[in-house]
């Protein structure tokens, strides 16, 4: 028997257009295999708060497949692609030929992507044992970097004052309390399994199990990607 329909307090979000009945009775009861998430997990945001416009959460890749009649409608129509899409991806960097206008006044450069190794669940549903283990493979990789990219791991449990205030002060250190984020299960076990690698030069950073399992940053003086 499924659980009862939610309230769902975002009454114009997608998850209230595309969350209907119907669905909900057929997809509540499932379970995800990676982390145990549910639907119910999954629009936590969109039945607590009213302003959401998408109102959704994944808590692992098995999300997007036991839910798919709710996630497909609502990625399709939140960028606005049609259902036999398929997304590509290239990462040979040499095809880059964009760069900034070097005429126009950029202080500085941050390229910034989010990425999620396969197996652990998603922030908002990775258990406290798959994100130290996230966090454990994270430190064993930032152990062989060598270079320009060697630096150190500073964990958020345990960590000294001093350590504290000058990721703050260097604008590094990310923070707990966001609404949306507790709501969507992403802040539990706070702040266990989380932490924040730079290089020496304070170019090249990572942050481990904040809201994307690694956000991966780069940094630089003045606007010329390519160099």
């Amino acid at each position: 028997m499924s659980a009862p329909f939610p309230d769902i307090q975002s009454k114009h979000s997608l998850v209230a257009k595309h969350v209907t009945k119907e669905k909900w009775d057929k997809l509540s009861g499932i379970v995800t295999k990676t982390s145990g998430f549910t639907l119910a997990k999954a629009i936590a945001c969109a039945v607590e708060f009213d302003n959401q416009h998408c109102g959704i959460y994944a808590g692992d890749w098995d999300s997007y497949k036991d839910f798919a009649e709710v996630f497909d409608p609502i990625i399709q129509e939140y960028h606005g692609i049609s259902p036999n899409a398929t997304h590509t991806s290239d990462m040979d960097f040499p095809k880059i030929t964009g760069n900034v206008n070097p005429e126009a006044p950029v202080h500085s450069t941050r390229i910034r992507v989010g990425r999620s190794i396969d197996g652990f669940g998603l922030s908002p549903g990775i258990t406290k044992e798959q994100r130290v283990g996230v966090e454990s493979l994270m430190k064993q990789a930032f152990s062989k970097f060598e270079a320009d990219l060697a630096g150190n791991y500073y964990p958020l449990t345990g960590m000294e004052e001093s350590v504290r205030q000058q990721l703050v002060d260097d604008h590094f250190l990310f923070m707990s309390g966001d609404r949306n984020l507790t709501v969507a299960g992403m802040e539990r076990d706070w702040p266990e399994g989380r932490g924040i690698f730079h290089n020496k030069d304070k170019t090249f950073l990572v942050w481990v199990n904040e809201e994307d399992q690694l956000r991966i940053i780069s940094m630089e003086k003045g606007g010329d990607v390519l160099g």
